[in-house]
C-alpha cells in the first residue's frame, strides 16, 4: 500500500517537514487556485510548477483530491458546464503526461459538511460532526432545490464526457461517497449515499479509470458492512484510494473520533484491504485537533495526522504489509 499525505497547496511549511520526518513519500495534492496563487491544473505550466516543488521537497506527487477548480456548473448542470468539462478534461491529459495517476473527486455541491465543528472528544481534543436537525435548519444554497434524479442525470453525463479521456491518459477517476450520506442537503440531493448507490454509479461503466475512494468512514455512518463491502468492491479491483477515519453514530448524527476509539476493527478491515488485494494510495483522514492547535483547518491539524499516521503503519507493521 502507498502510504499517503494529503496536502493543501504547493507552498512548503512545518507540516511537509514533519511528513518526511514521518517517512511519507507519496503526495496528494489539492491544487485550487485559492491555495496555489496559481492557475487550476488544466493549466499544463501551472500544474508542471506544483510537482515540481514536490519534488524538490522530496515527495512524489500520485494524486490528485477534492475539487481543483469550482465543480458546481458540472455538478448540477446548470450552465457553462461543459465548458468547465472541457477544462476538466485538459486536467486529465496534462496529469497524464506528468504522471500523475489519480484523482478523488467528489459529486457533493455541499462539499464533505458538518454541522459542528468543536466537539470535545479524548481529553478535550475537537472533532467535528453532523446533526440532520442542525442541518435542516439552514437556507437553501443559491441554486435552490436540486432533485437527487437531476443530480444523477449530471454525473452520468459528466461521467460519459470524462471517462474516455481519463482511460487516454491513464488516470484513475475515484469516486468518493457523499459525506454526510443524507439524501437532501440544504435543497439538493445527495446521491452517493449508500452501498447500492455506488454499485449503481459502477454500472454506469465499465472503464477501468472508474473506481472509488474508499472512505471507510463514510461508509460507516451509512450503516454499511464496511468488512464485506471492501471484499465486494476489492476483488473487482474497484478501490483505487482509502481514506482511513472512524466516527460514531449514524448517518443523521454522528461525529468523528480517534482513529483507535471508534467502533470499527482497524486491524480486520487492514487485512481485509490486504486480502482483497488492494496496493493503493491510502491516507489518514479528518483527525481530532489535539492540545495547542487552532482547529482553523478541522480534520486536517497535524498532530492528529501525526497519531493517525503512526497508528496506521503500525498496523500495517504487525500485518506485514508492506509501505511501497
Amino acid at each position: 500500500m502507498k502510504l499517503s499525505f494529503l496536502f493543501f497547496g504547493n507552498k512548503p511549511d512545518e507540516k511537509w517537514q514533519l511528513a518526511r520526518q514521518m517517512g511519507m513519500k507519496y503526495a496528494i495534492a489539492k491544487l485550487a487556485p485559492e491555495l496555489t496563487g496559481d492557475l487550476p491544473p488544466w493549466d499544463f505550466e501551472s500544474l508542471k510548477r506544483s510537482k515540481n516543488i514536490y519534488e524538490k521537497e522530496g515527495f512524489e506527487l500520485i494524486g490528485f483530491e477534492g475539487d481543483q477548480f469550482e465543480m458546481n456548473r458540472i455538478k448540477l448542470g446548470v450552465e457553462g458546464r461543459d465548458e468547465d468539462i472541457l477544462k476538466y478534461i485538459r486536467m486529465l491529459e496534462n496529469m497524464g503526461k506528468l504522471g500523475i495517476k489519480l484523482l478523488c473527486y467528489n459529486f457533493m455541491a455541499t462539499g464533505w459538511f458538518r454541522t459542528a465543528k468543536n466537539i470535545k472528544e479524548r481529553a478535550g481534543a475537537l472533532v467535528s460532526g453532523f446533526n440532520m436537525q442542525d442541518a435542516e435548519k439552514l437556507p437553501l444554497t443559491i441554486y435552490g432545490e436540486v432533485s437527487a434524479e437531476k443530480v444523477w442525470e449530471n454525473y452520468a453525463y459528466f461521467l460519459s464526457q470524462v471517462l474516455p479521456a481519463a482511460e487516454k491518459a491513464g488516470v484513475k477517476l475515484a469516486m468518493h461517497p457523499d459525506d454526510p450520506p443524507v439524501p437532501v442537503l440544504q435543497g439538493i440531493g445527495r446521491i452517493f449515499i449508500s452501498a447500492e448507490a455506488t454499485r449503481k454509479a459502477l454500472s454506469l461503466s465499465d472503464s477501468p479509470s472508474h473506481g472509488l475512494t474508499f472512505c471507510q468512514g463514510t461508509y460507516t455512518t451509512m450503516g454499511e458492512d464496511v468488512k464485506n463491502l471492501i471484499h465486494e468492491f476489492g476483488n473487482k479491483g474497484k478501490i483505487f484510494f482509502v481514506h482511513i477515519r472512524d466516527v460514531t453514530g449514524t448517518a443523521d448524527n454522528f461525529r468523528e473520533t480517534f482513529h483507535d476509539n471508534g467502533p470499527t476493527d482497524m486491524v480486520d478491515l487492514y487485512r481485509s484491504y490486504r486480502d482483497a488485494g488492494f496496493d493503493g494510495p491510502i491516507r489518514s483522514d479528518h483527525v481530532p485537533s489535539m492540545a495547542g492547535e487552532s482547529n482553523n483547518q478541522h480534520g486536517y491539524e497535524m498532530k492528529g495526522n501525526l497519531f493517525g499516521i503512526g497508528y496506521m503503519k503500525g498496523i500495517m507493521d504487525a500485518l506485514n504489509i508492506p509501505s511501497i
